[in-house]
């Protein structure tokens, strides 16, 4: 063989052996790759059940919320009738008493106890308030207006006659009072 048979078998040689070299780089970059990809797709597969699991927990609170929602709602009254079934008992004795005796004083002392505790009760417990509107100035927000009448002694629109008491809960009114008002004439 010659010197220049030599040199092209050389640098064939070394072409191949370049060659074998990037497809050796490239095989095991894409080894390398293959590695990276099932690596992300079991961290894809965790998250993915992570997510699931967060929303299958977001769903049980919800429904926890609205079931313990419902149960607050059910049982909002429960001490109100707890704190009113003594009164209810007591007049429930009244009108058996009032059954066996003809003594109607003793009849109208027990109603009016129950309707005193009642009342006690709910003003106590419950921040209910009665409005008091005889002789005060008419208020549209306190007051029902159900009759007028015109009074030329008053200055300004006066509650002359309660018809129906009316409430306040916690300072908010639950019913008004329903009045006669007098009006002075203007």
């Amino acid at each position: 063989m010659s010197k220049k048979e030599k040199k092209e078998e050389r640098v064939e040689t070394t072409d191949e052996a370049v060659e074998l070299t990037e497809a050796e780089q490239a095989e095991a970059t894409i080894g390398q790759l293959q590695d990276e990809l099932a690596s992300l797709k079991d961290e894809c597969a965790a998250l993915k059940d992570q997510m699931l699991r967060d929303r299958a927990d977001l769903e049980n609170y919800r429904k926890r919320l609205v079931r313990d929602k419902e149960d607050s709602i059910r049982f909002a009254n429960e001490n109100l009738i707890r704190d009113l079934l003594q009164p209810l008992d007591d007049f429930a004795r009244a009108l058996e008493a009032s059954e066996s005796s003809k003594d109607y004083a003793k009849v109208h002392d027990g109603v009016v106890m129950v309707n005193s505790q009642i009342y006690s009760t709910l003003e106590k417990n419950w921040g209910l308030e009665r409005i008091e509107a005889l002789g005060k100035e008419f208020d549209p927000q306190c007051h029902e207006a159900y009759q007028v009448v015109v009074d030329d002694s008053l200055e300004h629109e006066t509650v002359l006659e309660e018809y129906v008491v009316g409430y306040t809960l916690h300072g908010r009114v639950l019913r008004p009072s329903k009045v006669k008002v007098g009006k002075p004439n203007v």
